[in-house]
């Protein structure tokens, strides 16, 4: 019964030491990282392709720029769909620069409205933004 009184005050002793550490200095830091952190701001954050045959492709480049204080590192981009490939940069973008998001949709097997949404993910707050590619596949 000792040895687990003993445990539970060690535990407690070093949660307590943790937390103090989290809300002193560290704190002030984060608030200031996420001050200078990169923006990805999107020129349109949504293109509407209008009608096209079913099989067509379309492309599409979202256009951005890193309107925040650091670089931009985006590390992924995925659609909602397998029919839609994002492709974008591999370099980081400085601040004040611009870049794309290169979009393609194969509209084989398609119909009607679609909605594809594209996620970016990067270093940004919050960490993901998202674009649509929208319009309608018609038979003919």
């Amino acid at each position: 019964m000792k040895k687990l009184f003993l445990s539970l005050i060690a535990a407690g002793m070093l949660l307590t030491a943790c937390n103090s550490n989290q809300t002193g200095a560290s704190a002030n830091t984060t608030t200031a990282n996420a001050a200078d952190a990169p923006v990805l701001k999107f020129e349109k954050d949504t293109r509407d392709f209008g009608k096209i045959k079913r099989g067509d492709k379309v492309t599409y480049d979202f256009k951005f720029t890193n309107t925040g204080k650091s670089p931009l590192i985006i590390t992924d981009a995925v659609a909602t769909c397998g029919c839609t490939k994002p492709e974008v940069p591999k370099a980081p973008i400085k601040p004040g620069e611009s870049g794309n998001v290169h979009v393609t949709f194969d509209s084989a097997g398609k119909l009607g409205l679609q909605d594809k949404q594209i996620t970016v993910t990067a270093n940004t707050n919050p960490a993901q933004t998202r674009v649509h590619l929208i319009g309608e596949v018609t038979l003919n």
